[in-house]
């Protein structure tokens, strides 16, 4: 039996990349450049397959439930060091 989780979680990355994507088309306030739709690209069907792995590698629900929420809590982290600078590294070029 072929599952359809790993096309799902990957068109769902698709789809909110695409939402910066239309919101330039409306307005000035969106300025996304190539490289931060690569970036983010790289974060978001990044973190798809390493949710694939963490539901192939883990049988019990509990366990699931607690690696996927430590892999969103690692992306919301670097999305937001990345946004805003809250940490103050370089990563995020302060």
């Amino acid at each position: 039996m072929k599952t359809l989780r790993l096309p799902l979680l990957l068109t769902a990355a698709a789809g909110i990349l695409l939402i910066p994507l239309i919101a330039m088309q409306f307005t000035s306030e969106v300025d996304w450049k190539s490289s931060d739709f690569v970036i983010m690209g790289i974060l978001l069907f990044g973190t798809a397959l390493i949710i694939e792995l963490a539901l192939r590698k883990f049988s019990s629900t509990k366990s699931r439930i607690i690696a996927c929420g430590i892999i969103l809590f690692a992306l919301f982290l670097i999305w937001a060091e990345l946004a805003v600078g809250i940490f103050g590294t370089p990563f995020a070029g302060s």
